[in-house]
């Protein structure tokens, strides 16, 4: 599966390269940001950013990643209402945001 490009007109080279890895992982899969990170030979805090900057969450999806501690953040946010739907999506997909 790819991006259209035309989704892809925003953010850095290194924002859409992320975003790339991100529209790759399948529904119901998670990986932390250390592990992504490994990946794309970057480190957490870099992609971390770049989700943060992710103009379509729904579409790339950045609530996949999580803190090796738990949830983590979502579309810039640690707590509050942003959370509360990055555990919903996770649920939706079938992740026990419990055992996270």
């Amino acid at each position: 599966m790819t991006i259209r490009t035309g989704l892809l007109k925003q953010g850095t080279e290194f924002q859409r390269n992320v975003w790339c890895a991100l529209y790759q992982i399948p529904p119901g899969i998670t990986k932390t940001y250390g592990e992504l990170a490994k990946e794309l030979n970057t480190g957490p805090r870099a992609l971390a950013n770049a989700c943060r900057k992710n103009p379509f969450p729904l579409l790339i999806p950045c609530h996949r990643i999580l803190a090796k501690t738990g949830l983590g953040g979502y579309a810039g946010a640690s707590s509050g209402k942003l959370i509360n739907i990055k555990a919903a999506l996770l649920k939706h997909e079938k992740i026990d945001t419990h055992a996270v």
